[in-house]
């Protein structure tokens, strides 16, 4: 199976070759969740998805916890239905924690992360708090300790939700965290299925590779899991073995791909171990700060080939080489819609080309 193939079948089960006539809820559970560190991010990964989406109707399921965001896959925010929240936390909680060992184990020195989290559990139980709130409890309670490594431990090794309005379109706030459990009202899955999530990733993200659910998950050791769930197999161009669900959609090659803008973070980027499905050989995936809805990348025949950014007095596309006519002209058709779903107004359009 060559690049283009898994290019072609990852943007028909990605919904980037038609959009769908589903609703948002239905297309976050099709996708395992969507990346949501930028929180707005999610909002244009739907727009670009679906063709009748509307702000408020993600708004809705994030005030109303059908939707929640909180450390997830990769130890990274993703925003995930409430009941694959349920799910999937605990399946990846100690690639969470592993996480946190990763970037603050050395600050944490003799440090009860037992203890810490068990407070901190009982803190954000009592009412939602900020990081600050949380680290300036640990401070009083722990005081030899550095409380901002503290304050980490409790949203890694305690599975927590960034509560509402942050995350909510129009609105603004800074993160505020609480128990997962409490903000959903219910308790974690006790035996989530490992099997059932990997087969709804290959729907939504295969054919793809061990090495590809890892990447995409976090999780290793997985070959022993995927091998003898019998699923069908085809074999990469470089020999590798990638699996994937009966129904897994299949378009020819050939299919065409319009324009698609992709928001931060966009998983389509992230969710393969081997990115050359997407990504052109020697491009990285740009990881930018801030809220969201600002900026991303452009598909062009399928492939990232440019970048966009909404400025104050533009909305600039920067090609990473030379666009054909046709290929600009499908931009800017794209690029109008996506300026009328952000009611930028007027805003002109301008291009650079490397």
């Amino acid at each position: 199976m060559n690049v283009r193939a898994l290019n072609r079948a990852l943007l028909a089960r990605q919904h980037l070759l038609d959009r769908s006539s589903g609703s948002a809820a239905a297309t976050i559970e099709h996708l395992v969740g969507m990346q949501a560190q930028a929180p707005l991010a999610p909002y244009v990964g739907l727009w670009t998805r679906l063709a009748r989406f509307r702000p408020d109707e993600l708004a809705s399921l994030v005030t109303g916890r059908d939707a929640v965001r909180g450390l997830l896959m990769r130890g990274t925010v993703h925003l995930v239905t409430a009941e694959d929240a349920r799910t999937l936390r605990p399946l990846v909680q100690h690639v969470v924690a592993n996480g946190y060992t990763g970037h603050f184990g050395r600050r944490v020195g003799d440090a009860d992360l037992d203890a810490v989290a068990h407070f901190g559990r009982a803190l954000l139980d009592e009412r939602p708090r900020t990081r600050r709130q949380v680290q300036d409890a640990l401070s009083a309670r722990w005081p030899e300790h550095d409380a901002e490594a503290l304050s980490y431990a409790v949203s890694y090794l305690v599975p927590t939700a960034q509560v509402t309005p942050r995350g909510v379109w129009g609105s603004t706030g800074p993160a505020v965290l609480t128990t997962l459990e409490g903000w959903l009202g219910r308790p974690l899955a006790c035996r989530p299925s490992l099997e059932a999530v990997i087969r709804r990733y290959l729907r939504a993200y295969g054919p793809a590779s061990v090495a590809d659910v890892q990447a995409w998950s976090g999780l290793t050791k997985l070959r022993e899991v995927v091998a003898p769930m019998g699923l069908r197999t085809f074999r990469a161009e470089s020999g590798e073995v990638l699996y994937d669900v009966e129904d897994g959609v299949l378009p020819d090659p050939d299919t065409p791909a319009p324009a698609r803008f992709l928001p931060e973070y966009d998983n389509v980027l992230l969710s393969h171990a081997n990115r050359a499905r997407v990504l052109p050989p020697g491009r990285r995936v740009p990881l930018p700060p801030g809220n969201g809805a600002s900026r991303g990348t452009v598909l062009v025949d399928g492939f990232y080939r440019a970048d966009w950014r909404l400025r104050p007095e533009a909305l600039e596309i920067s090609a990473h080489d030379r666009l054909t006519a046709a290929e600009r002209a499908e931009i800017e058709t794209e690029a109008g819609r996506l300026l009328e779903f952000l009611a930028a107004g007027e805003m002109a359009l301008r291009f650079t080309e490397s």
